[in-house]
C-alpha cells in the first residue's frame, strides 16, 4: 500500500481538499500529515456541510451571533481558526522543505473575482486575519484577477490562482507571476519570501468536453471522450517547463533563486464512474507539481495507486488530441473560458450559502 509520502522522490506534493474542524480534532488531518500529506485547500461547499450537518461549530457560531452582526464576519471568525490550526500543523513540512511546501490556502470572497483593487486589498486583509506565513491566498484566474495577482506578488504576498481551465489561462498566470516577481525583487524583497501555484481543473473540463462529443456521436468523437483534461495537463506541464526550466525568460529571476510557480492538480475526483478512480492522478505525477485530492480519491490512492512519474510522457498524443477537438468544431480554448465563468458562479452560490447559514 503506497504512502503518499512516496510521491516526494518523483517532486509531487499531496494537499487534501478538505479542510473541517472534525479532521482537525479527531487527529485525522495529523495522520495524513504523518502519512505524506503536506498541503490543504479548503472550499465554502466543504465548509457548509461541516457547519450544517456536524455539531463542530456550534458553540462558537452561538457566542458569535451574539457579538457579531455581520454574517461574513461570523464565517471568518470561524474558518481563520481551522486554518491558523492546519498551518500550524502543516509548519514542520513548510520548515522542512525551506518554505517551498506545507501550505493552506484560503479563498478571496467570490464578488471580487472581477475587481483587481479590491482583490488584493481582501487579499492583504485575509493574510493579515490568520497571521501564518504558510497561508495562500485564492485568487481566480480571471482578467482581474490575474491583474491583482501580479500586484500581490509585487508586494510578497503568496497566493494560489484557481479556476484555470485551459493552456491560455495557464501562460496567463505564469506570466502574471513573472512581472510580479521581477517588481518585487526590483523593490529588495527578497526571492524566499514569494510562492504561488497555479491550480488547473481538470474533471470539470472532461464532463464538458465528453458533453460535446456524446452530441457529435460519430465514432472519431467518441473515441476521444475522457482523455482531453489529462491531455491539457499535459501539455500546461510543458508550457511550465518552457516558463521556468528553459530559455531566458525566466533566467533573470531564476539567477536570484525566485521559485517557479507550480501547478497545482484541482478537481481532481473523478465525476464519471467509467473512468478510473485515479484518471486525474497516476497519469499525472512528475516533479514540482502539486495534486490536491478530495478524502476519496485520497483513500483510493492509498489503496491501488501506481506511483511512477508519468506527466512527461505522451506529449506527442495530447497534442493530437487536442488538434483532433479542434477539427470537430471544440475549442479547449473556448472550452475553459466557459468553464470559467460557470466556475465563478457555482463559486458564488456556494459562498453565498454558506454565508446564509451562519
Amino acid at each position: 500500500m503506497p504512502r503518499f509520502s512516496d510521491m516526494h522522490p518523483y517532486g509531487q506534493s499531496i494537499w487534501l481538499d478538505n479542510l473541517t474542524r472534525g479532521h482537525l480534532r479527531d487527529g485525522r488531518l495529523a495522520q495524513l500529515i504523518a502519512q505524506g500529506v503536506t498541503g490543504i485547500t479548503s472550499n465554502p461547499t466543504i465548509f457548509h456541510k461541516a457547519v450544517t450537518e456536524t455539531d463542530d461549530y456550534a458553540a462558537q457560531l452561538e457566542q458569535l451571533r451574539k457579538t457579531e452582526a455581520d454574517p461574513e464576519r461570523r464565517y471568518e471568525a470561524l474558518v481563520s481558526e481551522d486554518l491558523r490550526a492546519a498551518c500550524d500543523l502543516l509548519l514542520p513540512a513548510y520548515v522542512n522543505s525551506g518554505g517551498d511546501d506545507g501550505y493552506v490556502s484560503w479563498e478571496v470572497a467570490p464578488r471580487f473575482a472581477h475587481d483587481a483593487d479590491m482583490t488584493v486589498a481582501e487579499a492583504g486583509r485575509l493574510h493579515g486575519l490568520v497571521g501564518r506565513d504558510n497561508l495562500l491566498i485564492k485568487v481566480p484566474g480571471t482578467e482581474a484577477g490575474l491583474r491583482a495577482f501580479e500586484r500581490l506578488t509585487a508586494d510578497g504576498i503568496k497566493v494560489n490562482v484557481t479556476l484555470l481551465f485551459s493552456l491560455h489561462h495557464v501562460a496567463r498566470t505564469f506570466e502574471a507571476y513573472i512581472r510580479g516577481a521581477r517588481q518585487w525583487l526590483e523593490k529588495g524583497g527578497s526571492a524566499l519570501q514569494l510562492k504561488a501555484v497555479a491550480s488547473l481543473f481538470l474533471s470539470r473540463v472532461d464532463t464538458l468536453v465528453d458533453k460535446r462529443l456524446d452530441e457529435i456521436g460519430t465514432p472519431r468523437a467518441l473515441a476521444l471522450r475522457g482523455k482531453t483534461a489529462v491531455a491539457v495537463a499535459r501539455l500546461a506541464y510543458q508550457r511550465y517547463q518552457d516558463f521556468f526550466k528553459g530559455g531566458d525568460y525566466f533566467g533573470y529571476l531564476r539567477a536570484h533563486k525566485v521559485r517557479p510557480q507550480y501547478l497545482l492538480w484541482a478537481s481532481s475526483g473523478t465525476k464519471n464512474p467509467a473512468y478510473s478512480d485515479l484518471l486525474y492522478v497516476e497519469p499525472l505525477i512528475g516533479s514540482d507539481t502539486i495534486n490536491t485530492l478530495p478524502d476519496k480519491t485520497l483513500a483510493a490512492l492509498a489503496d491501488h495507486g501506481v506511483i511512477k512519474p508519468t506527466v512527461h510522457l505522451g506529449v506527442a498524443d495530447a497534442e493530437a488530441g487536442l488538434v483532433e477537438l479542434e477539427a470537430l468544431g471544440i475549442s479547449p480554448t473556448a472550452i475553459g473560458d466557459e468553464l470559467q465563468v460557470d466556475g465563478l458562479r457555482l463559486f458564488a452560490e456556494s459562498y453565498d450559502k454558506l454565508i446564509a447559514a451562519v
